[in-house]
């Protein structure tokens, strides 16, 4: 099966090749050959030298080819990828550097950055959505594009049930509070519920019997692993679940802002530092791609949330975290599911279908779902709690708001998903917003036609 990644010259692509080539050493793998499209030809030559050392290094036979032709790169594909990121780095430090300015939190998918990178991102991948319909009509789409739970939604408006989207955190979180309690993260069954980047674990299931209480009893071993750090026993206790890191932004958002507002530097522009040495030396240094990549992928993630594990009194991520092994291999594991008619129990994104209660059943939900032949299938969840369903509501109404500014043109939808949002407490602070983002980024002028 061919594998096409649209956003192919992204940093985390050789993650996604890494974990293709494993699949072919063992024998039948389930993608054969990978096209790359990008619409930046020197970032794809520098991603594309160093999946060449990869393909080197293991013996594994799965070509690449690579292209700036979105159509060429999608014909005959089974299976695509977006990892589109729409604006570049550039596009990233001004969401969270404008937000900051304005006196709130800035991060590239929550609370008002989210907001101006959904605004800017939703057209191009509309329109990348229309192009897999039209070229690769029975392929299947997986979602990396953030933010990825409305835009998930967004294409899903496209390509049907045909959209998964997929994230790290979660499998993430389930795998260090399995450590935590001595399991095999193999070997437990997460029973997880919210949004993209705003969810719970509720429950962790090994030998039948629901061990989530045990941990919650044990703060010191709440406390070994990184959400326990960020948010405490004493919290995670008193909200009864394990919540995702991202929730940071939200139970304490005035830490947050503060260590944010306090570094030299935002997240987005410490990347832009790092990536920018990693394609200049890549280009003008193919035979040591691999090598630069990796030294900058560690640089990453050993510097991942570092405002946030500063604002909970500084702590250094552990080496189990460092290796990846998170959306790669949901990816892997989403791509053989469906190809193969392999059911698979995964937590990703699709629409509710109302296994979650409370919420829209047309909504996009990250939740346990049972993916096959025919897809992503959530599985029955308990209802969340009063505060978890009120966080979840409101975020997804923000999320239906961005999508209908970018389907109608409305700049009222958009005041009023900057306005509304948990992270932004001010009427005034939205128009702010909404005004510095659309003079930063010209496209948002074309996007938002009318009041």
């Amino acid at each position: 099966m061919r594998l096409t990644i649209l956003g192919g010259g992204g940093f985390r692509v050789p993650l996604v090749y890494r974990a293709l080539s494993a699949d072919a050493l063992r024998g039948d793998p389930v993608v054969t050959e990978v096209a790359l499209h990008d619409t930046d030809r020197d970032r794809l030559d520098a991603v594309t030298a160093v999946l060449a050392a990869q393909r080197e290094r293991s013996g594994a036979d799965v070509p690449v080819h690579a292209t700036t032709d979105r159509a060429a790169a999608l014909d005959g594909a089974g299976m695509v990828f977006s990892a589109m990121r729409v604006g570049g780095m550039r596009g990233r430090v001004l969401d969270e550097r404008i937000a900051l300015d304005s006196g709130v939190l800035g991060q590239e998918t929550v609370g008002a950055g989210g907001i101006s990178y959904g605004l800017r991102t939703l057209p191009e991948a509309l329109a990348a959505a229309r192009d897999v319909a039209e070229y690769a009509p029975e392929a299947w789409l997986v979602n990396f594009t953030n933010p990825a739970g409305l835009v998930t939604e967004a294409m899903a408006g496209v390509l049907g049930d045909r959209v998964v989207g997929i994230c790290d955190s979660p499998v993430g979180l389930g795998r260090r509070a399995a450590r935590a309690l001595g399991l095999d993260p193999a070997d437990v069954h997460i029973d997880y519920a919210g949004l993209n980047h705003l969810g719970w674990v509720r429950g962790l299931r090994s030998g039948g019997r629901d061990l989530l209480p045990d941990l919650l009893a044990d703060a010191r071993a709440l406390e070994s692993f990184e959400e326990g750090r960020l948010f405490g026993a004493e919290w995670i206790r008193a909200v009864g679940a394990l919540p995702n890191e991202y929730l940071h932004y939200y139970y304490l958002a005035r830490e947050a802002l503060r260590a944010a507002q306090a570094a030299p530097r935002t997240r987005g522009e410490q990347i832009v530092e790092q990536q920018r040495r990693f394609y200049e030396e890549a280009r003008n240094r193919p035979g040591d791609a691999y090598e630069l990549w990796d030294r900058t992928r560690l640089e990453r993630e050993r510097t991942y949330m570092a405002d946030n594990r500063r604002a909970a009194g500084g702590f250094e991520r552990e080496a189990e975290d460092l290796d990846g092994g998170g959306y790669e291999e949901v990816a892997l594991a989403v791509m053989r599911a469906v190809a193969r008619d392999e059911p698979t129990r995964l937590i990703v994104n699709t629409r509710g279908r109302g296994a979650l209660p409370g919420v829209d059943p047309d909504a996009v939900v990250e939740l346990p779902c049972m993916v096959d032949g025919s897809g992503a299938h959530p599985l029955a969840a308990a209802p969340l709690t009063g505060h978890q369903e009120g966080l979840v509501r409101s975020v997804k109404a923000v999320e239906r708001d961005v999508i209908e500014a970018v389907r109608t043109g409305s700049r009222t939808a958009a005041l009023r998903a900057f306005a509304t949002h948990p992270l932004v407490d001010s009427v005034e602070a939205a128009h702010t917003l909404l005004e510095e983002y659309t003079r930063a980024f010209p496209e948002l002028q074309r996007v938002l036609r009318h009041d």
